[in-house]
């Protein structure tokens, strides 16, 4: 793994193309452009904003194979059709309690959630009135209308793409798999006199990690934050913390007039994320496979992450409206949404097929691959029932 301050080796640096070498000059000269009108620096949840949103620049915004084969990181869709299968069962529970429905899935990456969803939605008789899609990345767009046209050319017209959440009100199910990571992040400092918080600088050798005091907002943030976890950590302690979840989830949810929400992605709560133990935070790139801990070594062509707060995620459902009705780990979840009942399904009676699709499931669902380090979260809003995948563990005691 690299750490930040690290000259790549020339290794690394050759799997950069011609175009993609031009692509983070580029993005690094509109970087510094952001930074000079701010004077100078700018917090780091503003520079992965622009690292990774910025038109025409920023990574979800400009051209790349970003999952999957031939891309940087893999997601449980890519990994096999039974994580569709399983949403898709948790998905149907709902829907089967409310005439009509729909489903809005955020960022769908390269469609693959989307197909195997719709697909098994099918085979039951379940499908959704609408399935839209909210997507800001024009590539993966297109990545995601081929493969639904191919896959699912029946089914086509009953599939939406939208630049923003739906302005009316609708009922059913909101899946967001492996997007909360992606939110910027303000990075910070613990001193026993001051918290600082962690910028970016440009100079002709590069972008620099500069801290400053850290503005009122995020100080008192950490001093909450301090409170509610102990505050005991050590001078020099280094983490970070998504101002912005709150107000993004709200956002994104609000048309939600009844039915669920499912978050997955990796993370903690905070009493474990917080740890003392943890200094220097959850921050982690994803180039080509290949995971490090530079933000600043290829912006615009690496995808920067953090680790998400699930109790964080948990206040945000009272703010927002909604109840939280479970929070597991996604091994569980997969196991409560009847993942052996889909390997069957899948397979039917060909033992090989079998054998590979428990290879799969294996992957999902031991915690030294995507089993404890993925969680999913629900939240319900004037729906009663129990959700199945949530039935044989939840943690919500942990939050």
């Amino acid at each position: 793994m690299v750490r930040f301050g690290e000259v790549p080796s020339a290794a690394v640096e050759k799997l950069l193309s011609a175009d993609e070498a031009e692509h983070v000059s580029r993005t690094r000269r509109h970087i510094e452009a952001q930074i000079s009108t701010a004077g100078g620096w700018i917090g780091f949840e503003r520079y992965m904003e622009l690292a990774l949103y910025a038109p025409g620049f920023g990574y979800y915004s400009a051209g790349a194979a970003k999952i999957g084969v031939g891309g940087d990181f893999t997601t449980a869709p890519e990994v096999s059709t039974l994580f569709g299968g399983c949403i898709a069962r948790q998905c149907e529970q709902v829907l089967a309690a409310m005439p009509g429905g729909s489903i809005l899935e955020i960022g769908a990456g390269t469609g693959r959630l989307a197909v195997d969803v719709l697909r098994r939605l099918a085979a039951n008789r379940r499908l959704p009135e609408r399935y839209w899609i909210l997507e800001i990345s024009a590539d993966l767009r297109d990545r995601q209308r081929r493969l639904i046209a191919e896959e699912l050319p029946g089914l086509s017209t009953r599939i939406d793409w939208l630049d923003a959440p739906p302005s009316d009100a609708f009922d059913g199910v909101i899946v967001a798999n492996e997007v909360l990571d992606a939110l910027p992040v303000a990075r910070f400092v613990w001193r026993p006199d001051r918290i600082e918080e962690i910028g970016v600088t440009a100079s002709s050798g590069g972008f620099e990690l500069v801290p400053r005091i850290a503005h009122a907002a995020l100080a008192a943030a950490c001093h909450k934050l301090a409170d509610e976890v102990g505050r005991d950590w050590p001078p020099g302690y280094a983490s970070e913390l998504s101002l912005r979840l709150g107000d993004w989830t709200g956002e994104v949810t609000r048309s939600l007039r009844c039915g669920a929400v499912l978050w997955i992605d990796y993370g903690l709560p905070r009493a474990q994320y917080y740890l003392a133990e943890r200094s220097s935070g959850t921050l982690l790139c994803h180039f080509r496979q290949r995971a490090f801990e530079d933000p600043l070594r290829w912006p615009g062509l690496q995808d920067i992450t953090a680790w998400v707060d699930f109790t964080a995620l948990a206040h945000a459902a009272e703010a927002a409206g909604f109840d939280v009705a479970g929070y597991t780990t996604q091994a569980y979840f997969l196991a409560g949404s009847g993942i052996d009942a889909e390997m069957r399904a899948l397979a039917v009676n060909d033992r090989q097929r079998f054998a590979l699709l428990a290879n799969e499931a294996r992957r999902l669902m031991l915690p030294g691959e995507m089993g404890e380090r993925f969680k999913v979260m629900a939240w319900t809003r004037r729906f009663e029932e129990n959700l199945i995948g949530f039935e044989v563990r939840d943690f919500l005691h942990s939050l």
